[in-house]
């Protein structure tokens, strides 16, 4: 019997971000930026690249959370990196995962993975590597993305035509569209608290926006502000990793709507992610029932349904992932996790 060989652990951050960045499935949340800014915020790294770092066929970026009495959880957004249909990628990497988790002590290992199928197919993939269905999704399990390889105009093009209107009525109205610094995150936090109360969900804190801003300077990120006679009315985070931009978080302000800040916001993002190599800008975030042809009759109500209408005006193709699996370790504490969990 042929000796499986182990993957590579130890890797600088440049050495895996050249796997990951030309990897077919990259993500942001498997870039070497994503994990440095989720240390900050209590999670410990490890990586593994398998055969090895000089020709590497699978890997994995893992965020390791630190849990009392020396147990842990391991979480791997949007990974592993590896294809769906190697077989043999598959077995090395997810024996290597186990391992990790049974060294780390973790009680349970969730992956997301970055594969574009049904849930049931993927289910049926990773059954014999010991993972179910989880029971919440941490990243959104669907997404539009836009196709910037094109020339601006016909990206405008491909456009419904009340957004390409609003995008210029936008400038007729005279909202203006600023890069911020990190003192501009005092006003992000303001829009974003607006935004939290006016649609009833919970915000971070500003060091956490601030933080992912960060850690993907000087180059790979941009706080975006759209203003009205120097009165911020809307604000936009936007990121990129190999080929793709990304609008990761937003915030706006009730007042002047009528002004359309948000359409120029995004189409300020889009350029940026252009000009800076993107072939391709994710939306993020929609509903994970939305019709795959995103042909609604009727339209859900509040939620992500009224942010699913506005993405969609700018074109693009919804992408649906299967999203989260757990591998448990210790049946009796997730038992109680998935109970404080629901």
């Amino acid at each position: 019997m042929t000796t499986m060989p182990l993957p590579t652990v130890s890797l600088s951050d440049t050495e895996w971000d050249a796997f990951a960045a030309a990897h077919p499935e990259a993500n942001i949340l498997q870039s070497s930026a994503w994990a440095r800014f989720k240390h900050r915020w209590g999670w410990e790294v490890r990586r593994l690249l398998w055969p090895n770092a000089e020709a590497p066929r699978a890997g994995v970026q893992v965020l390791v959370k630190r849990l009392p009495l020396g147990f842990s959880m391991l979480y791997v957004p949007r990974g592993p990196l590896v294809s769906a249909d190697d077989n043999v990628a598959l077995h090395a990497i997810f024996g290597a995962l186990h391992a990790l988790a049974r060294a780390e002590r973790a009680l349970v290992l969730t992956v997301e993975p970055p594969w574009v199928m049904p849930r049931e197919q993927a289910a049926a993939l990773l059954h014999p590597f010991g993972f179910r269905p989880g029971i919440a999704d941490v990243q959104p399990r669907a997404t539009i993305v836009l196709d910037i390889r094109p020339s601006l105009d016909e990206i405008l093009a491909q456009m419904k035509q009340k957004w390409r209107y609003n995008i210029r009525l936008s400038a007729r109205k005279g909202v203006q569209v600023r890069e911020g610094g990190e003192a501009d995150f005092a006003i992000y936090d303001a829009l974003m608290r607006e935004t939290g109360e006016r649609d009833g969900f919970g915000v971070r804190p500003m060091a956490y926006y601030r933080d992912a801003w960060r850690a993907f300077q000087p180059d790979r990120s941009r706080l975006f502000i759209a203003e009205y006679e120097g009165e911020p009315l809307a604000a936009l985070l936007a990121f990129h990793f190999g080929r793709v931009g990304y609008y990761l978080y937003g915030a706006s302000s009730s007042r002047e709507r009528n002004r359309m800040p948000n359409h120029a916001l995004q189409w300020a993002a889009i350029q940026w992610a252009k000009a800076n190599g993107c072939e391709w800008y994710d939306f993020w975030g929609i509903p994970p029932d939305v019709p795959d042809d995103g042909a609604v009759e009727t339209w859900g109500e509040g939620g992500l349904w009224g942010v699913f209408r506005f993405k969609q005006g700018f074109g693009g193709q919804i992408v649906k992932y299967p999203g989260a699996f757990d591998a448990v370790y210790n049946r009796a504490a997730y038992w109680l996790y998935t109970r404080l969990r629901g």
